[in-house]
């Protein structure tokens, strides 16, 4: 395997590198993004069963204990529960957005790999083959094993850049799957939760 990867000339070194980048942040966001360390079940016992009887503050020291982009959210609410309707909903948003792109952290970098990968293994490919003309121009045809390694470090560095690339796209769109489901689910709860926090306002002003 060594041997085969040292055929693949220096194209090989930047593959290599595209491909640690790649398993890193593959490795990373499968733990980042376990459904746990989003949704802490603290906070959501908290939003399902919140009601006039549940103290805010309360409600607050929970989402400040817990972990999760979850809790991060449902703290801002709870944390401008004294502003109005449209000002609640607008903060909702705009922490929302602020969680998601934590949860997309190193996607980005992951689809650049996917795309550069590929295109760093026909680079190769080129080198390979201008290789292998440069070989003919000198020597003819007559020496096989020169035309040979000029070949075989074409064809090993475009499988290379297309083993980097695949699992990556897949990885990527699969990811990327997950962090939408989190944000739709993330939204159906902190908006529910938003009502039943303007609800029981509503009520205790009314006592």
């Amino acid at each position: 395997m060594f041997h085969t990867l040292v055929q693949g000339g220096v194209m090989m070194i930047p593959i290599g590198l595209c491909s640690l980048v790649g398993l890193t942040i593959v490795v990373e966001r499968f733990i980042a993004l376990r459904r746990g360390l989003v949704f802490d079940e603290r906070v959501l016992r908290l939003t399902e069963g919140f009601s006039e009887k549940t103290s805010p503050d309360a409600a607050l020291a929970v989402c400040r204990q817990a972990h999760g982009a979850f809790a991060r959210l449902i703290e801002e609410c709870l944390r401008v529960k004294h502003l109005e309707h449209d000002q609640i909903i607008e903060t909702m948003h705009a922490s929302g957005r602020t969680q998601i792109a934590g949860l997309e952290r190193g996607l980005n970098i992951l689809e650049i790999v996917a795309g550069v990968s590929p295109l760093l293994g026909l680079l190769g490919t080129v080198l390979g083959m201008i290789r292998v003309f440069n070989a003919i121009t000198a020597k003819g045809i007559g020496n096989p094993q020169v035309l040979s390694s000029g070949i075989a470090e074409a064809l090993i560095t475009t499988v290379a850049g297309l083993c980097v690339a695949i699992p990556a796209v897949a990885c990527h769109s699969w990811l990327a799957h997950k962090v939408d489901d989190y944000a739709t689910e993330m939204q159906e709860r902190a908006t529910a939760f938003v009502v039943r926090l303007l609800a029981s306002q509503k009520r205790r002003g009314s006592e």
